[in-house]
């Protein structure tokens, strides 16, 4: 019996699968990393003090960031400098939001740096000593698994065993028994790792409440004080009448009511107004003929024009320009260039056109239009079922939107309101059965884009497995089985780069489906982004990927699928195992994620890369200012995937080599922490006032994991014959669910609404927060109060002034039209403007 074990463990099959393939695919994976990551990471030391305006654009166009330090300029110097950035300054910079995402990464280092120590020191040499059993052992025809070799003797034994058939079977449960005593420790570990992750999270929860309660409490922006009041009855439909329905309350005065009304004619004139501006920017930056602008190499080799309005030059400002031949170069007539001309259709069927001058056309179009801007301003849109009402403390708007108002359902509700500059307007005015067939429609298109998705990971997790690529394409399998690292690279290599650029493409489509929801506030539709990305990345690229890629091949599962759905143990054989015959491809595709993409982000290789596309697409001097505008950290974007990763480390955290995933998730965190940090602190805006309420978000995904956790421990001692200790995990699995309501219902309050004691603060006696702060409240307003300071709820549509064309250089285009009605042009110039006003009284302007 020992012989035939032995025997089984020498195959090559075995020795391949953990002796020589998984650290050729580790090792070409970490080589490919590495030179990713470290040529990305020299390029940014390089660039990052040339390119300021880019790598440090939150630093430079926000003021309020004096509590950061100036990093060095040297090549390396600034990564110590950045490193000893205290928690307190990244909240008093970056604010809730920030401070919540870089705190998951930190709770995440401490966790993976326990498991780790315990994968090393305990987990790993247990595995050793005990070689795995539930695999194949090698027989005369084949191989076969070592409990079908038992039935296979028994089926063999005559019905009158013999006294050495007899030792035979308890021979073999004596070896089952001795060889499985180690799967103790699978059950001793998911106890262990589950009750620290709950105490983490437990823990880190309390922290951030605390804070959030402690920053939230000493501050007094609009936002804070201002209720969201939904379905409004007719009746109350007016300013006045809001006003004096929440004073009645008695709950505190009210400060300002903002009654949403149908803006929409107003808001789709505006952006006809804009797309019009833009054309006239157009046509006279062709006639002109001439882009005479600053150029700042701090940011990219962009030119960056000022912005238009009037322009104050100081003596000495003159006096160098007239040397350096600038102000008289400007003040140069353009170049004789034609005045462009634009196709105006009309006619019944608009089957008729004429060109006229460009510029006379837009001009009287986009004068037009500020009249027509101007008169609606005066009129009065009709009310909708929403308002925005401003209370003179944030002490009455909490009591408010902790309270229920009216005794009819779905009636004056009131909830927290997103900050003024976050509020999507179109959807204020959008009614709620529109918003609902949205909600709904969005639902069954992400349902049927998840079959898609599975769909294009077949053939992606067919080529984890050489046996499925010989079954569609054997010349392919056959030159792969002839090259090694050839081999390794299409086999793991290949598919990880693929699912790593599919994580990077979905989330801009459900970033595009999440703005199309009707959602009120920006911060709703970033919690919705991550809400969306997180269910693609797990269930897609987790669960379906495990399912696919295990190691019999998704060949053979679909191939009699009718077949494997009637035997209920080949699937949970092939779903047992599937975990830990990923473990190469997860390991590789986190070492991928965490060296090698990451110092990417820091460079920002999107924006560089695109630059030079949208370079060639820029015309006007507001199509170059867009360029260097600051690129905007999406949470939505980053935090799923990295939620995935975690989580993907605590379902390896017990299984054979999983210290490798958990190494590897270490390195990524660390990293990421590090990358994420600069980002937020110096490179990227991020303007969402969600206020840390994505904290909720991952507690509850870490704690699906956790789940999915002991759900895989319990298959793993199921297939290893362990059946007691497997159900040993059931109490653990309903504790965790237990604990998961009881946090839900216990936490959620508070990481939503501003306890009322937090807004007491000069009342009361405890400071110990103020040492975490700094005493920053009694010194400096927040990065919230900056950021809304003058801001109010109103609709941009009715305040925002209609600003004049923005060209490069103003003394041209005057010079220009000047030159234009002094040679003779102006009666050319009238009688194209009385033409162009006959079309457009007639309505047959395009």
């Amino acid at each position: 019996m020992d012989h035939g074990f032995k025997a089984w463990n020498d195959t090559s099959d075995w020795h391949d699968l953990v002796g020589t393939r998984r650290p050729r695919d580790i090792s070409i994976q970490i080589g490919l990393s590495v030179a990713l990551g470290a040529t990305a990471f020299i390029a940014f030391c390089i660039l990052r003090p040339r390119w300021e305006g880019l790598y440090a654009a939150r630093k430079k166009h926000n003021d309020e960031d004096t509590a950061l330090p100036e990093l060095p300029k040297t090549l390396f110097g600034w990564i110590p400098a950045l490193w000893k950035i205290t928690d307190q300054q990244v909240l008093a910079s970056a604010g809730l939001d920030a401070f919540v995402f870089l705190a998951f990464f930190k709770m995440a280092i401490k966790f993976l740096t326990i498991t780790l120590f315990f994968s090393l020191v305990v987990i790993k040499p247990v595995h050793d000593q005990f070689p795995d059993t539930s695999k194949k052992k090698l027989k005369n025809n084949g191989t076969t698994d070592a409990t079908d070799d038992f039935e296979l003797r028994k089926r063999h034994t005559p019905a009158n065993i013999t006294l050495d058939g007899l030792w035979m079977v308890e021979d073999y449960y004596s070896y089952l028994e001795a060889s499985t005593d180690y799967l103790w420790m699978y059950l001793v570990f998911a106890y262990l790792f589950t009750g620290l992750a709950l105490y983490m999270i437990v823990s880190e929860t309390r922290k951030i409440i605390e804070i959030r309660q402690e920053y939230l409490g000493s501050q007094a922006t609009i936002t804070d004080r201002t209720i969201r009041l939904s379905g409004i009855p007719p009746e109350l439909r007016s300013e006045h009448k809001i006003k004096e329905f929440v004073e009645e309350l008695e709950i505190g005065d009210v400060e300002s009511v903002t009654l949403c009304r149908n803006w929409k004619p107003l808001d789709d004139l505006i952006e006809k107004r804009l797309f019009t501006l833009r054309k006239l920017e157009e046509a006279w930056t062709v006639h002109l003929g001439q882009r005479r602008v600053e150029r700042s190499l701090e940011s990219l080799p962009v030119s960056q024009p000022a912005p238009p309005g009037p322009v104050v030059e100081s003596h000495a400002d003159s006096e160098s320009s007239h040397l350096l031949g600038g102000h008289r170069r400007r003040m140069s007539s353009p170049y004789a260039r034609s005045r462009p001309s634009v196709k105006i259709w009309y006619g019944r069927f608009k089957v008729w056109y004429r060109n006229v001058d460009a510029i006379d056309f837009y001009e009287e179009k986009l004068r037009r239009l500020d009249e027509q801007i101007k008169d609606l301003r005066r009129r009065e849109f009709e009310p909708r079922p929403l308002a925005f009402v401003t209370m003179d403390s944030v002490a009455s708007c909490q009591m408010a939107v902790q309270a229920v108002l009216d005794p009819s359902p779905l009636q004056l509700l009131a909830n927290t309101s997103p900050a003024p500059g976050d509020v999507v307007w179109p959807n204020t005015y959008m009614p709620r059965r529109e918003r609902m067939i949205r909600a709904w429609a969005i639902t069954i298109l992400i349902t049927i884009l998840t079959v898609i998705w599975t769909s294009l990971l077949v053939p992606v997790a067919g080529a984890l497995s050489i046996e499925s690529i010989g079954k569609v394409f054997p010349g392919l399998a056959k030159a792969l089985q002839s090259q090694q690292t050839l081999r390794s690279i299409v086999s793991t290599q290949l598919p990880t780069l693929i699912v790593s650029l599919l994580n990077v493409a979905v989330p801009y489509l459900y970033d595009w489906l999440s703005n199309k929801q009707g959602m009120i506030g920006q911060g709703d539709v970033e919690l919705s982004v991550i809400s969306k990305n997180f269910f693609f990345v797990f269930f897609n690229f987790f669960i379906v990927f495990t399912i696919l890629g295990t190691a019999s091949g998704f060949y053979d599962l679909f191939k009699n699928i009718g077949e494997q759905l009637k035997d209920a143990t080949k699937i949970t054989h092939a779903l047992a195992t599937a975990l830990q015959s990923l473990l190469n491809f997860y390991t590789n595709f986190v070492i991928l994620q965490g060296v090698g993409l990451f110092p990417f982000r820091l460079l920002e290789f999107g924006a560089v890369v695109l630059y030079p596309l949208g370079l060639i697409g820029a015309k006007t001097p507001r199509d170059y200012a867009e360029l260097v505008q600051p690129p905007v950290f999406s949470y939505g974007f980053f935090l799923p995937n990295t939620i995935l990763i975690f989580i993907i480390c605590i379902v390896y955290s017990v299984l054979r080599s999983s210290w490798m995933v958990l190494l590897a998730g270490l390195i990524y965190f660390v990293i990421g922490h590090f990358v994420h940090k600069y980002q937020l602190l110096y490179a990227m805006d991020h303007r969402q006032h969600s206020t840390g309420r994505g904290w909720l978000m991952i507690c509850d995904r870490v704690i699906v994991g956790l789940i999915l956790f002991q759900l895989t421990m319990a298959g793993q001692l199921a297939l290893k014959q362990a059946f007691w200790r497997s159900v040993c995990l059931a109490p653990l699995l309903i504790a965790t669910l237990w604990f998961w309501h009881i946090y839900s219902n216990s936490y959620r309050p508070l990481m939503k609404f501003i306890a009322l004691k937090s807004l007491r603060r000069a009342e009361r006696t405890d400071h110990s927060l103020h040492h975490f702060f700094g005493h920053r409240h009694d010194q400096s307003p927040t990065v919230d109060e900056v950021q809304e300071r003058g801001q109010e709820y109103v609709n941009p549509s009715l305040i925002m002034p209609l600003e004049d064309v923005w060209i490069a250089d103003k003394n041209a285009r005057a010079v220009a039209q000047s030159n234009g009605h002094g040679n003779g042009n102006s009666s050319r110039s009238s009688s194209g403007s009385s033409r162009l006003q006959r079309l457009f009284r007639r309505g047959h302007h395009g």
